[in-house]
């Protein structure tokens, strides 16, 4: 018998490794979403792209998608012997310190290019990503494909609201949204 594992252990294995990965990515991508966000008064003033969706599915969308991804990481975690699984996993470490980069960028520092900058670090990178874990299991690099497009979407949206808003680039301070107030004492 040639084999190192059955496909029962194999199996074990995704599953011990999901257990772990799909929460962790799930927890992330919350808790980068709670260190800053749409609700302030600098979003709120921004004009709004046409193909801006309604804000909750946002949150939807991210969590069917952060699930994904962990299964996808499960998946190559699992393949243990792989030719390649340790740079994949290198790849998507890098990778996903971007992902999780970009809402402290947009909402938080305000940086609408910036914004732009992290989110087509992102896109690249995922692609890299794709390529990468499809050598090494080609369902994982299946389950990034509706996380591409989604990202190449938040790429467009993100360029639009640079496009529209030009003059907001930059100009909050992440948490009165711009405004300041100049007091002078003495003469």
């Amino acid at each position: 018998m040639n084999m190192l594992a059955s496909r029962g252990q194999l199996r074990a294995s995704f599953i011990r490794w999901a257990l772990f990965t799909v929460p962790l990515i799930v927890l992330l991508g919350f808790l980068a979403g709670q260190s800053s966000g749409p609700d302030t008064a600098w979003f709120a003033g921004l004009d709004k792209p046409g193909i801006y969706p309604p804000p909750a599915a946002f949150g939807i969308v991210w969590t069917i998608l952060y699930v994904m991804i962990g299964l996808a990481l499960a998946l190559v975690c699992a393949a243990w012997g792989a030719r390649g699984r340790t740079l994949a996993l290198t790849v998507f470490a890098v990778h996903f310190v971007f992902n999780l980069a970009w809402t402290p960028v947009f909402f938080g520092m305000q940086q609408i290019a910036g914004g732009l900058l992290v989110i087509g670090l992102v896109a690249l990178t995922l692609i890299a990503v794709i390529v990468l874990f499809w050598r090494i299991r080609r369902l994982a690099g299946v389950l990034l494909l509706p996380y591409l497009v989604w990202v190449l979407f938040a790429f467009a949206l993100n360029y639009q609201f640079l496009q529209l808003n030009p003059e907001a680039d930059g100009t909050g301070d992440g948490e009165t949204g711009g405004a300041v107030e100049r007091v002078r004492i003495g003469g």
